[in-house]
């Protein structure tokens, strides 16, 4: 049995791709660049704001001081829209009261900045105790590298074959595998499966409840 579950945010808890997209779209046309689709952006996310915002920027555009004053414009919009489409994925909600009352702790670990992070967990999940939330911090490297998670073992001491490591994409698993615990792939959000399975998750599910049955019965490591 787990006793420790981290989650991934965006694509894996909630579906925040227009909020994403309008934040950056909005971004775009402060700099009077050229502007993307909302599915566009489904292969631009996952590796934080920043590498967002390179993403989307024509080649010629990415230069520090360019993608600097973006930041701003993005979080400067984003602030304020955090929650404007963003919504748990159906059964979300349900799966993390469940673990949760099976005395399963619950962490979130993001590459999006960290005041986006908990004031969206929080707004969203008023109900949900999460025991760490942590979203890209000074000094911390994004993933896939494995401090975050580290992180979160300093703050909630578990032994890592009682961990569950849960995302939608191939940094989400190779996230879990560098810091030696157990993944989950979920295939609703963002990315494809076949990035999960290139990406070697140990199980790839459909729905959430699959997520409590996992952390329940799994007999890995």
């Amino acid at each position: 049995m787990k006793h420790l579950v981290i989650f991934d945010l965006d694509g894996t808890l909630l579906d925040t791709i227009r909020d994403l997209a309008e934040a950056a779209n909005h971004t775009l046309d402060q700099l009077s660049l050229p502007k993307h689709s909302l599915e566009a952006y489904r292969n631009m996310v996952g590796n934080g704001i920043e590498k967002l915002l390179e993403r989307a920027m024509p080649q010629e555009e990415r230069n520090p001081d360019i993608i600097l004053m973006a930041l701003k414009i993005f979080k400067d919009y984003y602030n304020s829209h955090l929650t404007d489409y963003s919504v748990p994925y159906p059964g979300i909600r349900e799966m993390l009261k469940d673990l949760s009352a099976r005395g399963i702790n619950l962490a979130v670990t993001s590459n999006k900045y960290q005041e986006a992070v908990t004031e969206i967990i929080t707004t969203v999940f008023p109900e949900i105790e999460f025991k760490a939330i942590l979203g890209k911090q000074e000094g911390i490297p994004a993933k896939p590298d494995p401090s975050i998670v580290f992180e979160v073992l300093a703050k909630v001491p578990t032994p890592k074959a009682e961990v569950l490591y849960v995302g939608d994409s191939g940094v989400d698993m190779e996230t879990a595998m560098r810091a030696c615990v157990e993944s989950v792939g979920v295939t609703w959000g963002f990315r494809p499966v076949r990035e999960l399975r290139a990406a070697n998750a140990d199980h790839i599910v459909n729905s959430p409840a699959d997520i409590v049955d996992i952390a329940l019965n799994s007999r890995m490591s």
